[in-house]
């Protein structure tokens, strides 16, 4: 029997993984990419500062959703060094004389939380409850079986299910904590990849799915070089592998019926045959490409819309924090920002970028120390740099049209530093140039928006999840592991190995 002819069209990180997989079982892999690179939004950018060139991040900066598993069988982990800092996450609130340290044993968190917030929940319990949730997405996801309400029923009881997968971040939040920043703090993620409100069904899921990553324990680290070494050293492997690569390559059309794609390359059309066709792009994309009327209009009235921006900053010396410890990882510890003190306040910054009038309401921002990190990693550059992902910005302009916003998100970091001075370079991305960089529907740089009707056993486009969950539609032979598919977007690789999984299932039958 001949091996299986795959067509896998997107070459970012779900592409190139599931791609992966495909080619080590045998099959016969075929790669369409419409940029002139691999990686999707984890790519690089150059910038000359001073007749210096360094390379940074243009869209994902850290890891941490990844599965060790992934990381190890494709072949990364022996190619790539990483570094996950080993120290307290620094918080900031207005008013505050000095961040409160965000710990990673539960214990100390919870005097933390009491001493500086006030604290009197159950923030032990929601350690040890989100960690057991999050045993049961990884088994799940090692197993590449579909989610559904029934399995997590059984598995982690009916209280556990509704608290972290059916429910909303505010019941969840306010089951366990008492104070406004605790409940703030842990609910971030909720809004960190769109304008959902804390009262949406299926919100408090965002939680636990965030950190479900086993590379770094639900922790989030760096790669040494920066991110975009992911991709660039997954598609070299697959490439030794014997995946063949066509980049620069548009889909004209496909024929689902006789297994036949149409491609145009530098002018000239080709076309390949294929067994089964993998779609590692967005959910629109996908079902422009193969859906009919009704599956396209039921896929554009999902919500894409994303709120995040991301400032890129550069000194020409060594950052010095105004807050931190005499641990070797202070310098590269995370740093979150708040803008707000009340949550109601939150909520509704949250919210209003949804009106295209605000173009920046401020919420919070993560600051990632990457430029120490390479530092940790024994990586020398000429510039010390920050990644800034911050909320809650609009889809209406580009960032080189808002130097307003970028000047007031620089000076909300700048004030924590000590050498302010010494920062010679800045760029600010909007969602809207986030949509163009990346073609991501709504400007959304990490996954659509997690809440009722397009989360945990939703996130599909599949006519019978049960019996093929990454299929499209009714097609037996079209799969989707875009970046809307279960369980999520960012540098993951999740559904792309969880596609693999089923398809080369499908096939052996």
């Amino acid at each position: 029997m001949s091996a299986p002819k795959i067509l896998v069209v997107g070459a970012g990180i779900n592409g190139l993984v599931a791609a992966n997989y495909l080619r080590r079982a045998g099959c016969d892999v075929t790669m369409i990419e419409r940029a002139e690179r691999i990686g999707g939004a984890c790519v690089s950018e150059t910038v000359n500062v001073n007749g210096v060139t360094q390379p940074y991040a243009l869209g994902a900066s850290v890891l941490g959703l990844m599965q060790n598993f992934v990381f190890a069988e494709t072949g990364l982990a022996d190619r790539l060094e990483t570094f996950v800092p080993n120290h307290a996450k620094f918080v900031f609130f207005p008013g505050d004389d000095e961040p409160t340290w965000i710990h990673r044993d539960p214990a100390m968190l919870d005097k933390e939380l009491a001493d500086k917030w006030g604290e009197r929940g159950e923030v032990e319990a929601f350690r040890a409850d989100e960690a057991t949730v999050v045993r049961f997405l990884q088994e799940g996801y090692r197993s590449a079986v579909p989610p559904s309400i029934n399995d997590a029923n059984a598995a982690i009881g009916e209280t556990l299910t509704r608290l972290f997968i059916s429910g909303s971040a505010r019941e969840l939040m306010d089951h366990y904590f008492t104070s406004e920043r605790s409940k703030m703090y842990m609910a971030m993620t909720v809004t960190e990849s769109g304008p959902v409100s804390l009262d949406d069904p299926y919100s408090a899921f965002t939680l636990p799915m965030m950190d479900s990553g086993s590379i770094f324990d639900g922790y989030y680290g760096f790669i040494k070089g920066g991110i975009w070494r992911i991709t660039t050293e997954l598609g070299r492997i697959n490439d030794e592998l014997g995946v063949d690569l066509h980049l620069s390559s548009s889909v004209v059309g496909v024929d689902t019926d006789n297994g036949r794609v149409i491609w145009e390359q530098g002018g000239t059309e080709k076309s390949a045959e294929f067994d089964y066709l993998v779609l590692g792009t967005d959910p629109l994309t996908a079902s422009r490409l193969v859906g009919d009327s009704e599956q396209l209009a039921g896929t554009e009235k999902q919500r894409f819309r994303g709120s995040s921006g991301k400032l890129n900053v550069m000194f020409d010396k060594p950052i010095r924090w105004k807050h931190g410890s005499g641990h070797e990882h202070s310098d590269s510890a995370f740093r979150f920002i708040f803008s707000v003190n009340d949550i109601e306040e939150y909520e509704a910054a949250t919210l209003k970028v949804l009106d295209t009038e605000n173009d920046y309401v401020p919420g919070y921002a993560q600051v990632y120390c990457e430029g120490a990190a390479m530092r940790h990693l024994c990586h020398d550059e000429p510039f010390d740099r920050l990644a800034v992902f911050f909320k809650n910005l609009s889809l209406s302009s580009r960032g080189a049209d808002l130097t307003h916003v970028e000047q007031q998100v620089k000076e909300t970091v700048l004030a924590r530093i000590e050498n302010p001075e010494d920062c010679v370079w800045t760029r600010l991305l909007m969602p809207k140039d986030l949509q163009e960089l990346f073609l991501f529907p709504g400007g959304n740089l990490d996954h659509t928006i997690l809440t009722g009707g397009q989360t945990f056993f939703d996130r599909n486009y599949a006519d019978d999840p049960s019996t093929g969950f990454y299929r499209y539609g009714s097609l037996e032979k079209v799969y989707v592991c875009g970046s809307g598919t279960y369980p999520c977007g960012s540098i993951a690789g999740t559904p792309g190995y969880m596609c693999s999984q089923q398809l080369l299932r499908a096939a052996s039958q």
